[in-house]
């Protein structure tokens, strides 16, 4: 099912294992799962996202929407402009992965003459930021002179645009089982050959509160056998978003839907996913370390941490209606070559269709001062189901 494993490889997955086995040994015997995502994907020198394994494009494990077209950075872009036009500044990017969407909502914004004074990237892996740099570099000279790279959010809150594609899915977060009466947090535990194991252990105070608090808003409570996730880290981290921006929007762009839908009965087995070399599967004590983890992102509960933070749910909808309602479709009817056309529709419908992209992920505005109605948001209005 999976390719085989180099040496190298192979041997850089021992190492993340022998960390997982230290944390394990310091936790008693036991390690949330929330902490070990913080060694397999985040720890320096070791984590997927710190290491340097490629990750994005038809080399790597999966595929974003940047990377798929340009498509999908120009109506970002016409989204950044109507912000950009009414209050000035920069555009912050979170985690810009290969660098495509900052390349293509530049050269974008340069058409449409609203250019930002610059474009900040913060970014946590080295070696990621070096293969945006790689990327980047070629940029024509108005455009590479306005990048920064930034070490942590800006200690003076900033004026413009955030943006965050495919970040807070992959913020660590916690699963959890429902066994008839009993709640359970799920973690990891090594068998008795010293294997990493899927291992259950009666919920904290603090989980057990969470837990109640999700079943008293949803129809009929937690069903009698039911597994999923919960991401404590969305309050901090938007809390910390709102903090460095002063005026304009964010927009967050990720697979997810609301609280409901997220802990629907159906969705019996929650929402975690796993990616490797292109191959989905759930998995997650596979390769670590070399392997992509992540669950759906529950948008009610960013909505709450928004509204705890004073920003404002400006918008709420599928990236279908967000990307026709920026101008998806005038961009493929400007294309009159023939093989050209036919391969931007290629890419527009993998954006767009239901059974792809385009239903499953979501765009969120959070905006501060700033009460224009967003254009990207016109064609569809989701916030009433959160």
């Amino acid at each position: 099912m999976f390719p085989p494993l180099t040496p190298e490889m192979t041997w850089h997955c021992e190492q993340v294992v022998t960390a997982v086995r230290e944390g394990i040994g310091a936790g008693n015997g036991w390690l949330a799962f929330d902490d070990y995502l913080r060694i397999v994907q985040y720890a320096p020198g070791l984590g997927y996202y710190s290491a340097g394994s490629e990750k994005f494009g038809a080399a790597g494990d999966f595929v974003t929407a940047p990377e798929i077209s340009d498509l999908f950075g120009r109506c970002t872009a016409r989204q950044c402009a109507q912000v950009l036009q009414q209050c000035g500044g920069d555009v912050l990017e979170l985690g810009a992965g290969s660098g495509a969407l900052a390349a293509s909502v530049l050269k974008c914004l340069q058409e449409l003459e609203c250019l930002p004074e610059h474009y900040d990237i913060l970014e946590v892996s080295a070696d990621l930021r070096a293969r945006q740099r790689q990327r980047l570099d070629g940029l024509p000279g108005l455009l590479r002179q306005r990048i920064r790279w930034l070490d942590a959010l800006p200690s003076q809150p900033m004026t413009g645009v955030m943006l965050a594609n495919e970040v807070a899915d992959a913020l660590p977060f916690k699963r959890f089982v429902v066994d008839g009466d009993e709640r359970l947090e799920r973690g990891v535990s090594l068998s008795p050959s010293g294997r990493l194991m899927q291992s259950d252990r009666a919920v904290d105070a603090s989980l057990r509160r969470e837990l109640e608090r999700i079943a008293s808003g949803l129809p009929e409570g937690w069903p009698t056998q039911f597994c999923s996730e919960v991401c404590p880290m969305i309050e901090p981290w938007i809390a910390a978003l709102s903090e460095a921006l002063a005026r304009g929007a964010m927009l967050l762009v990720d697979y997810g839907c609301s609280r409901r839908e997220y802990y629907h009965p159906q969705r019996s087995q929650g929402t975690l996913r796993c990616h490797f070399r292109h191959r989905a599967h759930e998995d997650a004590l596979l390769y670590p370390g070399l392997q992509d983890i992540s669950a759906w992102v529950e948008f009610t509960r960013v909505a709450e941490a928004a509204s705890d933070a004073n920003l404002q749910v400006s918008g709420y909808c599928t990236q279908t209606a967000f990307l026709l309602a920026n101008g998806i479709e005038q961009d493929l009817a400007a294309v009159t070559q023939p093989l050209e056309h036919a391969r931007l529709a290629g890419q527009a419908r993998l954006l767009l269709l239901p059974g792809e992209m385009g239903e499953t992920f979501k765009v969120m505005a959070l905006t501060r001062a700033f009460d224009e109605p967003l254009r990207g948001f016109a064609y569809q209005d989701l916030r009433g189901s959160l």
